[in-house]
């Protein structure tokens, strides 16, 4: 029986700046960081210390060489906060480019977008 998420892959064009990105402008933590060769490494990160649930920062172009096949398309990726317009504030103030609030009957939430122009979806939890 599946019991958690465990890790989501986000193919990305540069890991180093994928990695800024996502420490600097969302203040995540690096979780795991492996070398894979001489190229590239194994980039997990994750909201803190306590989240089992990473991204995968994994190297676009490698994956090409590795499965011609795989979809390299960007997963819809909804992610979670307990306060909305502080999020929000601290992600526009920390230059991450941020749509406008909108008010749902199911919650509030606004659109942002990665180093890569990758669209994703902050919604307000509330428990």
């Amino acid at each position: 029986m599946i019991k958690k998420i465990g890790k989501i892959t986000i193919y990305v064009n540069n890991q180093e700046e994928a990695k800024r990105f996502w420490t600097e402008k969302l203040n995540f933590i690096v979780k795991f960081e492996q070398a894979m060769g001489p190229n590239m490494k194994w980039i997990e990160v994750g909201p803190n210390e306590d989240e089992f649930t990473t991204f995968i920062l994994y190297d676009k172009n490698m994956m090409k060489i590795q499965n011609p096949n795989a979809s390299l398309g960007h997963p819809n990726i909804i992610l979670s906060t307990d306060d909305i317009d502080t999020t929000y504030n601290n992600m526009k103030s920390n230059g991450v480019i941020v749509d406008k609030i909108m008010t749902m009957p199911y919650g509030r939430m606004f659109s942002f977008k990665d180093q890569d122009g990758n669209d994703y979806l902050i919604r307000e939890d509330k428990f």
